[in-house]
């Protein structure tokens, strides 16, 4: 990541209230900083700078866009930590990937760990790897493509990639997994388009949505 170019797009907060704060996430920055000082501007150093008590909940791959919450209380981290954890959170996303997904809907039951002579790339492995399971639903087609809505059950890393691609339809440029024509766009078609928790103070359903850019 010795190329890493971050966008320079202001903050963009989709809400802020005494306990939580939503965030539209651009593609291309990272969650978190990464190793050396030149992976240290991300997501979590820009809302600091606004927000100082803001604190990490989750995190989105660096070229993934979209709804990312932070917490602005241990209170809130705790709680928020809890739902991410017990998977009581609905994430749904967006997607452009390779082909044409001939089914209406269907899901991907595939466990992942990560390869290690080639990390931070994630492969399946049925013998070692942590249960994933993502359930997808066509939205519509185009010309070599197909837009979908993707339902992770489980969290894991890359995990929406390394099942696209299981099923032969590897998301529209991504670095990491699509090959030649499939690779060849300005950025990674996913977007993580709607987050779904309960509020850290009382409790109550909440869902926030960042309109997909592509």
């Amino acid at each position: 990541m010795s190329d890493y170019a971050p966008p320079t797009d202001p903050l963009d907060v989709l809400h802020d209230d005494h306990e939580i704060l939503v965030v539209n996430k651009p593609a291309g920055l990272l969650s978190v900083p990464g190793k050396g000082a030149h992976l240290a501007d991300c997501l979590l150093a820009r809302v600091q700078d606004a927000y100082p008590q803001a604190l990490l909940v989750h995190r989105l791959d660096r070229d993934t866009s979209g709804v990312m919450i932070f917490a602005l209380t241990p209170h809130a981290q705790r709680h928020l930590g809890l739902q991410f954890e017990k998977r009581q959170t609905k994430k749904t996303y967006v997607a452009r990937i390779w082909g044409k997904l001939e089914q209406k809907t269907g899901e991907v039951v595939l466990p992942l760990i990560v390869d290690w002579p080639n990390r931070p790339l994630q492969k399946v492995c049925h013998e070692t790897g942590r249960a994933a399971f993502t359930e997808w639903r066509v939205m519509r087609h185009g010309t070599d493509e197909t837009r979908v809505r993707l339902t992770p059950r489980t969290g894991r890393s890359h995990q929406l990639r390394v099942h696209m691609l299981a099923l032969g339809h590897p998301i529209l440029g991504d670095p990491l997994y699509a090959t030649g024509a499939a690779r060849d766009f300005s950025r990674l078609m996913l977007h993580s388009e709607e987050l779904r928790i309960r509020h850290p103070d009382g409790g109550a359903g909440v869902k926030f949505r960042a309109k997909v850019p592509f």
